[in-house]
């Protein structure tokens, strides 16, 4: 398993490297595309590379005509077999973090939760291989207060670190009359205010962690972007006198995420290329916003 695991790595970071030479060759292929199509000479630095990208040109179909990336290969198989999650948390997890890692057990479909007790990381990860699971969930404390979520995807990332903000359990919630029941039924998921490609990538990391539901279930998974802080908002609803009239329930826990880096490796890994990081003085930028409009 280790062999295979190493064999695998290797050949995701050779793909990963012909990136940079296959997107060149995007490009080469692109203007010569462009010249022919608005009748203009072939740019001089291309025209003895013509004949052979001409007839690359004429081979490629829809496929193969823009290249794909290693973003593509980490979800390459997300369609092929629901995700499978590992929750755990950081060492002697308070009562309130137990707790609020219980309600994520519900809410994350398939999803396995165990005591972290005295493993490391690094551990953690090559079991989670060793059995198949895509995803792993690491809950974080400060002073009995969860401040902090890290999503890895398996086998080799990304690795998204979020902050956790406003965290109120289901426990919590004091209208008890108001709140739906828990139901383990796979979630529609709304996804709001994703705009950007740093926004695209966060809600690719967070929507596959759910499996794809069924048309007629009842409950309803809430990702809301407003100023790149996401909401989380957990309800189900129910049709009493017919479709016009439906009742909207919260079920819980609810919490804000805020996105404060992005690996392109598991979180094992301390070598691992950095996709994207806030950096201090990015906190001055009060209008420029990265997820969203």
């Amino acid at each position: 398993m280790l062999r295979r695991n190493i064999r695998l790595r290797r050949e995701y970071i050779y793909r990963k490297s012909l990136e940079g030479k296959e997107r060149l060759l995007y490009e080469k292929k692109r203007k010569i595309r462009e010249a022919l199509e608005e009748g203009k000479p072939i740019p001089t630095e291309l025209r003895n590379e013509e004949a052979a990208l001409r007839q690359e040109i004429d081979l490629e179909d829809e496929q193969t005509a823009v290249p794909r990336s290693h973003i593509d290969d980490e979800y390459a198989n997300a369609t092929e077999k629901d995700p499978k999650i590992l929750l755990t948390t950081s060492r002697n997890p308070s009562a309130p973090l137990t707790q609020f890692v219980k309600e994520l057990k519900i809410v994350f479909p398939n999803a396995q939760r165990m005591n972290r007790g005295g493993q490391v990381i690094s551990e953690i990860i090559e079991t989670c291989r060793a059995h198949d699971f895509t995803d792993v969930v690491l809950v974080h404390e400060h002073r009995g207060v969860p401040d902090g979520i890290i999503i890895s995807h398996l086998p080799f990332g990304p690795t998204a670190y979020f902050g956790l903000l406003n965290v109120v359990t289901r426990h919590d919630i004091k209208d008890k009359k108001a709140i739906g029941k828990m139901s383990e039924a796979y979630p529609h998921l709304i996804l709001n205010n994703f705009s950007t490609k740093l926004g695209e990538r966060t809600a690719n990391i967070l929507k596959h962690l759910f499996p794809v539901p069924k048309p007629d279930t009842k409950r309803i998974i809430t990702f809301a972007n407003q100023s790149d802080f996401i909401s989380f908002r957990h309800h189900v609803y129910e049709k009493h006198g017919g479709p016009k009239s439906i009742e909207l329930k919260e079920v819980g826990p609810r919490f804000e995420l805020r996105l404060y880096q992005i690996k392109l490796g598991t979180v094992d890994q301390s070598e691992a290329q950095i996709e994207w990081v806030i950096r201090p003085y990015m906190n001055t930028t009060k209008k420029r916003k990265f997820l969203g409009d």
